[in-house]
């Protein structure tokens, strides 16, 4: 129980923040004709914010099975290797079903407060993920609610925390590395080719998003690799 105490604790401020941001994806999810419901249920089921926008983007043109697909195999493709590098400091009663339920609920900021933990138990995983699951499940609900409700100017405003969010995340490692900082601007520069250029346009959100994401990281571990050793320093 104390472990499942210090869990609940350690996942507070992951929830508050959380809230903030799935208000900004229900209103988003509202703008694009969903039902406050239906914004919900996507969250309950997903619990990826990257993830939930590219896939409500393409989920507004029925039909681009292969688009969803690759979107979200590209974008959550990362929370494998979370679990995978969590899963070497976990406790031996933390397996079997236990990872396949609490496996769901991992997200940047849970494997970033789990992993700083010298050991996971079952239930310091189970108390982490409580507040950030109520959080993005709430943050949207209230969202989508108030989504019917506030002017379209504050509606559009508040969309854009989202992307606030992922500049919050990139921005201080992007000033910390100037490979990364180069990086950034390349998939920045491939996103407006795929917004602004004729046939490009045409291309669905979540596909261009892959290619953008794909082409920047091969260009980045072709032209700044990371040398053995650096990793750690």
């Amino acid at each position: 129980m104390k472990d499942f105490i210090k869990g609940l604790k350690s996942g507070i401020p992951i929830g508050l923040g959380y809230l903030s941001v799935s208000f900004a994806f229900g209103i988003m999810a509202i703008s694009l004709g969903f039902e406050w419901w239906q914004a919900v249920l996507i969250s309950m089921t997903n619990l990826t914010s990257a993830g939930q926008l590219a896939g409500t983007g393409i989920m507004v043109n029925p039909g681009l099975y292969l688009d969803m697909l690759l979107s979200q195999l590209t974008i959550n493709v990362r929370y494998s290797f979370m679990s995978v590098s969590l899963s070497q400091k976990v406790t031996p009663q933390f397996s079997g079903i236990k990872r396949w339920i609490l496996g769901f609920f991992m997200t940047d900021e849970i494997f970033a407060v789990a992993s700083n933990e010298k050991e996971v138990s079952v239930k310091f995983f189970s108390g982490l993920t409580v507040f950030p699951y109520i959080g993005w499940t709430l943050g949207t609900l209230l969202g989508s609610v108030l989504g019917n409700v506030l002017p379209a100017i504050i509606m559009n405003a508040l969309c854009l925390a989202i992307y606030g969010m992922f500049v919050a995340i990139v921005a201080p490692k992007a000033k910390e590395s100037f490979s990364l900082l180069l990086v950034v601007v390349i998939s920045i520069a491939l996103s407006c080719l795929f917004y602004y250029l004729p046939f490009l346009n045409s291309i669905s959100n979540g596909l261009s998003i892959c290619i953008c994401a794909i082409v920047a990281a091969i260009l980045g571990a072709v032209f700044f690799p990371v040398k053995e050793g650096e990793t750690n320093g």
